[in-house]
């Protein structure tokens, strides 16, 4: 009978504990999606002090790791590193500085694709969506919609990208008003999406604080986290033939704990990119804009993911932390 009474308990403490998770500050019930979303905007700058002498937006932080030596070096215009379970803002340079983003916009065209989409249902690539040479689709060839996301993420196609617009939002334009509601739905206010794909377009910006917020919200979406986590795949088109297809992302499979999530290049924007990687249990967000080449974005980004998992940070920010 006491063992009885002790299951009974256990399990109200339980039920508890998980109404107490979804419950806000003033009792009411919170969403999984509010959940995410709140979780992918805080950033808490608690523990990072600005740098006074650095007016371009450098800083440094209470850490034992000494950061001038390794991160004054990096030729990167900006970039935010984020802990993703406290939002703990690690460092920074320019965070909210407006900058192009090449193809680190189609994290929002596959955040789009996935959430509006039909997973089965056929995308030809037609004559009007091939805009670039550089695309490993061709006119003629069609994809089920769930594989030619794959093919635009791993390739970073720009054509792909534009079929994957026109088919979900009716036209590149309609497509690129629902990047923007999703962006202000984000709080992505140093934001403006002009095409699919990032091809070069000077209304098409953002900022490394942005980039960050979508990002987080992206990879806890299960199916974006495994596309953006992975390294290679053999993509099927619907006429049997096979795309081999090897991500962009170099540092998958060769920067421990890599798990995603985003290259882009363009002339215009530089060397780009989002990262994401775990380790030990903490798991760290990194945008990166702006760097000198296409190998030094790896090598910097890896600086900046290792500069985080040595440093040493409390499990929880401070209660009167000045969250962004």
């Amino acid at each position: 009978m006491k063992n009885y009474f002790r299951y009974i308990a256990l399990l109200l403490i339980i039920l508890v504990a998980s109404c107490s998770f979804r419950m806000g500050s003033e009792g009411e019930i919170r969403s999984e999606e509010e959940i995410r979303l709140e979780r992918a905007c805080r950033i808490d700058s608690s523990m990072f002090l600005p740098d006074s002498n650095d007016e371009g937006g450098r800083g440094r932080s209470r850490s034992p790791i000494e950061c001038k030596d390794s991160l004054s070096k990096l030729s990167a215009e900006a970039w935010i590193l984020v802990e993703d379970s406290t939002g703990l803002l690690i460092s920074a340079k320019n965070p909210h500085k407006r900058m192009f983003m090449a193809s680190l916009t189609k994290m929002m065209t596959c955040l789009l694709a996935l959430e509006n989409g039909n997973m089965g249902d056929t995308v030809v690539i037609t004559q009007d969506v091939f805009l670039t040479k550089d695309s490993r689709v061709r006119p003629g060839d069609s994809y089920l919609l769930g594989n030619l996301i794959r093919e635009m993420m791993l390739q970073s196609d720009n054509n792909a990208a534009t079929a994957l617009a026109k088919h979900i939002g009716g036209s590149t334009e309609a497509f690129c008003d629902m990047m923007n509601t999703k962006a202000a739905y984000l709080g992505m206010d140093s934001t403006h999406f002009a095409n699919p794909n990032g091809m070069p377009n000077d209304s098409n910006y953002s900022s490394a604080r942005d980039l960050v917020v979508l990002s987080r919200y992206c990879m806890a979406d299960s199916v974006f986290a495994s596309i953006a986590g992975t390294p290679f795949m053999d993509i099927p088109l619907t006429d049997g033939r096979h795309l081999p297809c090897e991500n962009t992302n170099l540092l998958l499979g060769q920067y421990e704990g890599c798990i995603g999530v985003k290259t882009g290049y363009t002339r215009q924007a530089g060397s780009c990119l989002a990262a994401a990687a775990t380790r030990n249990g903490t798991r760290l967000f990194l945008i990166l804009l702006n760097s000198r080449s296409r190998s030094s974005r790896f090598t910097e980004s890896a600086v900046l993911l290792d500069y985080g998992f040595k440093s040493k940070w409390p499990l929880f920010p401070v209660a009167s932390s000045e969250a962004e």
